[in-house]
């Protein structure tokens, strides 16, 4: 069993536990260079001073209150209608439950990368037939406008996940038993009461499961903002925690900051998942 599991253990250890721990050694450090900077960089201790100097700065504050706008909207929109497709497959009318479960699904094979300069060009006024359809229904609108941009990058990501996430529920839906649904049917419950009433509650736990893992996932957004920001100026180089550490460590050159910002975000992330995670042991157990 050892030997089997060994490989885990030395693979997790060098991927995830030495850069955390380097990352936490690093944010106790400051580098200072002498002189005109031809005397080579000096390491000194700073204590929490790092940590002290993330949490004062405004910006990176601001992007949490930006990943939380963003979460308050992706978070329903996309749970709501990938539980919502994958009852619609479930339910007993309907047809070619394979082609739709392939169709809703493929857009998650898109690397997200692609997926979002695909979604940009779609975006952009003078190339994009979505525009052109709009304007040619007499209507205005500019996906890239401050006023747009967070339903810009929402868009994309539902785009990309919900198929993900309703394969999720659907595999789940298979293993509500049928004599239950057959025994509601017969005493008169109708569609949504079945839907609502009986499916649902049975697979709570992989809804929990699929909100806690999305809850994760969204709070290190970063590249959807990141190829938005070229075209939309109300997104900068530090919209999102993750933006805002990549800038630090690449365009302030300041590792310290960006270690200490990291190690932030992993606390923020990890007390999301306990509250998450709580709130659905509590909608179980009720």
């Amino acid at each position: 069993m050892v030997l089997f599991l060994s490989p885990f253990f030395v693979l997790f250890a060098a991927v995830t536990v030495a850069p955390v721990l380097y990352a936490g050694w690093m944010s106790l450090y400051r580098e200072r260079s002498s002189g005109l900077g031809f005397g080579g960089v000096e390491r000194t201790f700073a204590g929490m001073a790092n940590y002290t100097t993330v949490l004062s700065d405004p910006a990176f504050r601001d992007s949490f209150l930006h990943v939380a706008a963003y979460c308050l909207v992706y978070i329903p929109v996309m749970i709501g209608v990938a539980l919502g497709l994958a009852l619609l497959v479930d339910s007993a009318h309907a047809r070619a439950r394979r082609f739709f479960q392939l169709a809703f699904f493929l857009p998650h094979a898109v690397p997200g990368l692609i997926a979002s300069i695909v979604w940009i060009y779609l975006y952009t006024p003078g190339l994009s037939p979505v525009i052109e359809w709009i304007d040619g229904a007499g209507g205005s609108w500019n996906f890239f406008s401050p006023d747009h941009a967070l339903s810009s990058m929402v868009n994309i990501a539902v785009w990309q996940w919900i198929g993900y996430n309703m394969v999720i529920f659907f595999a789940a839906l298979q293993a509500v038993p049928r004599e239950v649904v057959e025994a509601a049917t017969v005493d008169g419950a109708g569609a949504w009461r079945i839907a609502l009433g009986i499916k649902v509650p049975i697979i709570r736990s992989s809804v929990v499961m699929t909100v806690l893992f999305t809850c994760v996932g969204a709070i290190q957004l970063f590249t959807e903002p990141k190829l938005l920001s070229d075209k939309a100026q109300a997104l900068g180089n530090d919209w999102s925690p993750t933006m805002y550490i990549v800038s630090k460590a690449f365009v302030d050159h300041d590792y310290a900051a960006a270690a200490a910002a990291s190690l932030l975000l992993a606390v923020v992330a990890g007390a999301l998942s306990f509250v998450v995670t709580r709130m659905g042991k509590r909608w179980q157990e009720s």
